[in-house]
């Protein structure tokens, strides 16, 4: 089971928030987001029972990923994930929640702190730079973020989202040399590209929580840049589906619900403009694009073939 896997989280757990939020604002029924954020942490709890396991009974296996030159920063989303189970639980047990959101916050901030530290000894292959790299930092903090301002602590969230930012500045310019001037992203890999929606998105997510009134120029701007990437993604979809569907497309899921939020909290602040107007559509297309992962999802465990090769061949029969 890779670390991978917990992107399906990500995705859920955005989407439940989403709907929690239209209940406010829209007023439609609330049972809909409680039971996405209830299926989110369902769906964690089941990959931290195996990713657990796989540490424990195909050790080789885990530690190969975790040293992956790509691979590695996907196990930066299993403490993220936790973060926001947290959040999604809080309504329902408030000391579990605190206890998974605080965790996942000083889990990711220890695994991106390391991460970082390696990355910064250089003698990486640029053919191995790719969007996965704004999981552990951009995502991380962003997340944490996120999480603190619904806990009650924006003064512990600012930090983090100054964090974020400038992490997601940093790694983008890495990165949009690596894809202007390196040769083009193997078709496995091209789904990660998804990836890109996510900082600007989630990144004004985290916005949100730490300010108060109407949105800003500076939060209408993440939003406008979020849009544009998920524009060039729409022109690049025929080139990255040279990769049939795997669970790598969940890559798409948090950038895609984190930008319905946004657009969901510019109505919920006042918002009458262009992105208020937007809202409900730009909704209805984040529904329709994470109900057509899960049913790829679904399919691919029918057919079994969701579980990608092992990365220590001999893994499978330890």
């Amino acid at each position: 089971m890779p670390a991978g896997f917990f992107g399906i989280v990500l995705g859920l757990a955005g989407l439940g928030s989403g709907w929690r939020l239209a209940a406010h604002v829209w007023n439609v029924t609330p049972a809909v987001g409680e039971a996405v954020s209830l299926l989110a942490a369902a769906v964690w709890f089941v990959l931290i029972v195996l990713y657990v396991a796989k540490w424990i009974w195909l050790r080789a296996e885990a530690l190969a990923e975790f040293r992956h030159p790509v691979l590695c920063c996907f196990v930066g989303i299993v403490p993220v994930t936790t973060a926001l189970v947290g959040w999604a639980i809080r309504p329902y047990c408030y000391p579990l929640a605190l206890v998974l959101a605080s965790v996942g916050v000083v889990g990711q901030l220890t695994f991106s702190v390391y991460r970082t530290g390696a990355l910064w000894k250089g003698g990486r292959d640029q053919s191995a730079t790719t969007p996965i790299l704004y999981l552990p930092t951009v995502a991380g903090n962003f997340v944490s973020a996120i999480v603190l301002s619904a806990f009650g602590h924006s003064s512990w969230a600012v930090p983090f989202f100054g964090a974020g930012v400038l992490s997601w500045l940093a790694i983008e310019s890495v990165l949009l040399h690596r894809l202007y001037v390196v040769t083009e992203l193997p078709p496995p890999l091209r789904p990660t590209l998804g990836i890109q929606l996510a900082p600007p998105a989630v990144g004004c997510a985290a916005y949100f929580g730490i300010t108060s009134g109407p949105p800003d120029l500076f939060a209408q701007g993440l939003i406008g840049y979020a849009l544009f990437q998920a524009l060039v993604l729409m022109r690049l979809l025929p080139w990255i589906a040279h990769q049939p569907f795997t669970a790598s497309y969940w890559a798409f899921s948090f950038g895609v619900s984190a930008l319905g939020i946004d657009l969901l909290r510019c109505v919920e602040r006042g918002d009458t403009g262009p992105l208020a107007i937007a809202a409900p559509f730009v909704f209805a297309i984040v529904n329709v694009i994470i109900g057509g992962l899960v049913v790829g999802t679904v399919l691919q465990i029918l057919r079994g073939k969701l579980l990608p090769p092992p990365l220590v061949p001999d893994s499978i029969t330890r």
